[in-house]
């Protein structure tokens, strides 16, 4: 197969990368997304996801083959268009309407031969009985048969050094064995490795399970750490030792809660999905997603806590917050529990700062004033709350000049520090 043309709907934090590394691998790529401002930042060489440095964006705009764009017209002609649109949660169900926006917008251009891969993650099934539909009617032409559809989940990983698109092992489907090679040789030019699975729905349930897994371990330590602060033992001490065995055993370490759009979200659509299909709960799932989502209360409860402790009320204190996004090292704030957290302490009547250097400014919560993170905004807090651990932030000022410490990271180390 040889592609000319490649489409990708959707230039965040998993299109943008597929994008710059298939022009990268010669093809000529349109990167299509709703958001005017955002293509009109690209197109200017502006990069807004730090795994993509504004030089890397820059030689793809100078090689002729990166086209940003709003319009779905300049997709006439492609050869494979891959899918990486958001999929929320609204009320607890899933919204597969920017999926469904996606086909629309696409299905007028698709043609004999040509491929179509969802990347979203969602629930099993989605490709062939929400997609498909949709791609049939706009283009009068059916799949298997007359084009290729497939699924393959994203496993983008931002702020990762070590793991990139090109060297994570990219899952791969088909509706058909035909599609399923195309499919298959297509990302084959992109990394190192694929992974064909039989259908679309065992790649579907592939990326479910992967985050899956992350929440209910990640649940059952947070759990751990809040019983064992009752019991007054040092969990992060005990994961430590426990680490040392070589088999039988991987290491999750607590923090304030899960964000991002993989662990607040994906399991939802799994756990959904049984329950429509089924009739069932899925229990661990929805058990592990309401420890998850406790851990911001629990967080501004300790650190209420511990200011009345040292004879402060949180109701007036200045607190600051060292991080907002959901991860470290990256400024993604998509359902960060580090922004639960400031709400809930703004609720109890604190004045919150926060230090933030890799979010942008429209990003962060109302009424929370951003600094710099200073000796003078460490000593004029009445406490400092470690909620996203950059690995940019002074630890070592932080302990020095602040009055009181709350931990949720594991980063700070002296008498005055409280940890999760």
């Amino acid at each position: 197969m040889s592609v000319d043309k490649l489409v990708v709907i959707g230039q965040g934090y998993v299109g943008l990368p597929l994008a710059l590394r298939a022009v990268e691998a010669g093809l000529d790529v349109v990167g299509l997304d709703v958001d005017a401002d955002r293509v009109k930042r690209l197109a200017s060489g502006e990069s807004f996801i730090e795994d993509i440095p504004t030089d890397r964006l820059g030689r793809a705009l100078s090689s002729g083959r990166y086209n940003p764009s709003t319009e779905y017209s300049d997709a006439e002609g492609f050869d494979i268009c891959v899918i990486t649109v958001p999929t929320p949660l609204r009320d607890g169900t899933p919204d597969l309407s920017f999926v469904e926006q996606a086909g629309i917008g696409i299905g007028p251009y698709v043609r004999p031969g040509c491929t179509v891969v969802l990347e979203s993650t969602t629930y099993p099934g989605t490709t062939e009985e929400l997609l498909r539909p949709l791609l049939e009617s706009a283009s009068g032409l059916t799949s298997p048969g007359d084009f290729h559809l497939g699924y393959s989940p994203e496993r983008i990983d931002p702020g990762n050094p070590t793991w990139k698109l090109e060297n994570t092992p990219k899952v791969v489907s088909g509706v058909d064995p035909a599609s399923l090679a195309r499919v298959d040789e297509f990302y084959q030019r992109l990394v190192h490795r694929t992974v064909p699975v039989d259908s679309t729905r065992v790649a579907e349930l592939t990326k479910l399970i992967e985050n899956t897994f992350r929440q209910v371990n990640i649940a059952l330590i947070n759990e751990l750490t809040m019983l064992s602060h009752h019991l007054d033992i040092d969990v992060w001490q005990a994961i430590d030792a426990a680490e040392t065995k070589p088999f039988g055993f991987l290491p999750f370490r607590p923090g304030p809660g899960v964000g991002g759009h993989c662990l607040p979200i994906d399991p939802c659509y799994l756990s959904w999905q049984v329950k429509r299909r089924l009739g069932r709960q899925f229990r661990f799932i929805e058990l592990a997603n309401d420890i998850n989502h406790e851990m911001p209360e629990h967080v501004a409860q300790r650190v209420m806590a511990g200011l009345n402790r040292k004879g402060r009320s949180v109701s007036g204190a200045r607190l600051l917050l060292l991080g907002l996004a959901y991860k470290k090292n990256t400024g993604d704030m998509r359902d960060s529990p580090a922004v639960d957290v400031a709400r809930r302490l703004q609720a109890l009547g604190a004045e919150v700062h926060a230090v933030e250097p890799y979010a942008e400014p429209h990003q962060i919560p109302a009424g929370v004033t951003v600094v710099g993170l200073s000796e003078r905004e460490v000593s004029a807090a009445d406490g400092v709350v470690v909620v996203t651990d950059h690995d940019s932030f002074d630890y070592d000022l932080v302990v020095r000049h602040a009055s009181y410490v709350f931990d949720t990271r594991n980063r700070c180390v002296g008498p005055l520090v409280e940890r999760l």
